[in-house]
Formats: C-alpha cells, structure tokens, sequence
C-alpha cells in the first residue's frame, strides 16, 4: 500500500530506535524514512528542513510538536508519533484541527518507573546520595563510625515500629504497581489523593486492602495526606490542574520524617519550596526523577545544593526493555495511522474539535 500516485509515504524519525525496532519501519516498501542521523536530541533546524511533505513522524520528548512544525509540514501530515507516555511536548489543539492522530506509549513503562520510585524512597531515606557522594570524592577513610551516622528512616516496618503508611498523590497504574512493591516492606497504610472530580473507588480500594494485607487502602484529601504519610510518592499527570500541588503550605504539614518521590513531572513541585523544607527539617529527604526546567538543573540549582535531596535525570523509563518495548509501540501507532490500522495506544482528541 502505497500513496494513490504509487510514491511512498514520507516518514521522518527524529532519534534511531535501534537495531530491533528500525527494521519495523526500514523493512516497509510503502515508507521512505528520513533518519536524524547523530545520537543527540533531534536539531531543529534539520527537522523543519525535513519535515515538509511528511505523511508521519517519530517524536521524543524533546521535540517540540507546535504550529510551526505542523504548518512547515503541511497537508499531508496525517500522524504525529512520541516515544513518551507524556505528550506535554506537543500542541493537541494544533493537531486535532489539523485532524492528526496522536499515538503515544503508556502501560509499557509502568513497572520500569515503579521500581525508580522504590529506589528513590530507599535512597533519599537511607543516606544514599550523601554516601555514595562520600566514596566517589575518595573521603570514606575521613569518615569516623558513630552509632547513629548516616541514619534514616526505615521504609519497612519493624518490631518497634509496625506502621507504615505509604501516600500517593495519583492512583493510576504506576502508584498502584509502586504500592504491589512496597508490600513485602510491611507496609499498613495506603493512602491517595486523586483528582477531585473522581468519587472513591471503595470496590477497587476493598479488593487492594483485602489482597495485601493492608489495614486500609484510603483515598483522602492533600491536607491528611500530607500529615499520615511516611513516604509520599508523586505520581500525577502535569498540566495547570496540579502545577506546584507540592508547595509551601503542603511541605509544612508533612513530618519531619517523611519521604517525598516524584517520579511523575517536575511541574508538581515547587523547588524553592521543597528546597526549604529540606534545609529546615520539615521532611527528612526527597528522591526525584524529575524537576522543573530540567534539563536545565546545574549545581546552583537549590535542590542540587540540599545532601537530602537524590536527583537522577528523568530516567524512569530508562531499562533496556522499556526503552524497547517504547520504540516498538511508537513504531506501531505510526504505522497503524498511516496504514489504516488501529493504533495501539492514541491520544484522544475529542475535546479538541
């Protein structure tokens, strides 16, 4: 299947997806790919060079899909593809009045940033960026034993300690497959806050609390969040709605011990204010996958300069498997969308038109 006049769809690709993923695309007669050809983020000016007359394109994160790009395309752009479960990227307005599909890769990346969030709990409650900080500037022989150094908080339950409550802000598959994890630690306790406009799922909460054990599985409002949570795991959508949802007046009703994860969006937090907090004690420590303005973090960054705060860089999805199975779904959308297929994971549009 071919364009009616028999030339191939135009089909431009703005990162390699690999030796497993590109013969999805390179092996169809019907396409003819325009590869960005270094290992660096897509430049700009190469895709607005490439991009007119295109029928489809593979989109990362840090492609910008707005209305210079869709306008340089022209017409026959039917398919806007991201290798991301997020779409913050790219303009959905611009796209469904163009009549676009826009396909995306949730679902695949759920337990690849699950275990990141565990991870980052362990390492921000028990020392583990100060640690490593300590060995890598060769100054462990420095280090002198004291009963209670480098001492956290412990995320599993002890004979002393037996409660656990562990909080999300989001209860969407990826918390739920964080909580699935945390269960072997002992936990007691789960508490959420989700969208206001979503009622309690008491069914759905009953069945979690009943298959793990737990003494309830609750979903409550941002304030007792805050307060009960000994972890709290931020794993909500971006967007206006829950832009800087972990502020000042939250950090402060948290305790002293508490941990907070974003593995989710770096909007959700203030800086500043989790910055604060950690240099006065409010919390105990932080682990983020994600921060605002990133990448554009540098060691003057406030949060960079607290030792209880653990950064990586935005790397939850970041196994050899995910990473696969992503570039194998956006092959996939496209080539649904271009060939009348059903695309296994499209954003809807519908509130767009």
């Amino acid at each position: 299947m071919s364009q009616s006049d028999g030339s191939p769809y135009k089909v431009v690709v703005c990162r390699n997806l690999g030796p497993d993923v590109m013969p999805l695309l390179e092996n169809r007669h019907e396409f003819e790919l325009v590869v960005w050809p270094e290992d660096r983020a897509c430049d700009r000016t190469w895709l607005l060079e490439n991009i007119p007359g295109a029928t489809g394109v593979i989109v990362m994160l840090t492609d910008k899909v707005n209305t210079e790009l869709l306008d340089k395309a022209g017409p026959s752009l039917r398919v806007v593809s991201t290798m991301s479960v997020g779409y913050e990227h790219i303009d959905l307005k611009a796209a469904a009045q163009r009549a676009l599909k826009v396909g995306y890769t949730p679902d695949v990346l759920t337990d690849a940033v699950a275990d990141l969030s565990v991870m980052l709990a362990l390492m921000a409650g028990r020392n583990g960026g100060i640690g490593a900080a300590l060995v890598q500037k060769g100054e462990w022989s420095n280090f002198s034993w004291a009963p209670f150094g480098f001492c956290g908080p412990q995320l599993s339950t002890t004979a002393t300690s037996p409660t656990r409550k562990i909080g999300f802000l989001g209860f969407g598959r990826i918390a739920q497959a964080t909580l699935a994890r945390l269960v072997p630690f002992g936990i007691t306790h789960c508490l959420y806050s989700s969208s206001p406009s979503s009622p309690p799922n008491l069914q759905r909460d009953a069945e979690l609390a009943k298959k793990y054990n737990l003494k309830a599985v609750t979903k409550v409002d941002l304030d007792e969040l805050a307060r009960e949570s000994d972890v709290l795991f931020v794993l909500a959508p971006g967007g206006p709605g829950t832009y800087h949802v972990v502020n000042d007046d939250l950090l402060r009703k948290m305790k002293k011990t508490s941990i907070i994860v974003n593995a989710s969006r770096g909007t959700l937090v203030d800086s500043d204010a989790l910055a604060k907090a950690l240099k006065e004690g409010w919390v105990w420590g932080a682990g983020l996958d994600v921060v605002e303005g990133e990448p554009n973090v540098t060691r003057d960054h406030p949060l960079v300069k607290e030792p209880r705060c653990v950064i990586v860089p935005h790397i939850a999805s970041a196994t050899l498997e995910t990473r696969k199975d992503m570039a194998t779904r956006a092959a996939h959308n496209l080539i649904a969308a271009i060939l009348g297929g059903d695309m296994p994971a499209e954003v809807d549009l519908s509130a767009f038109y």
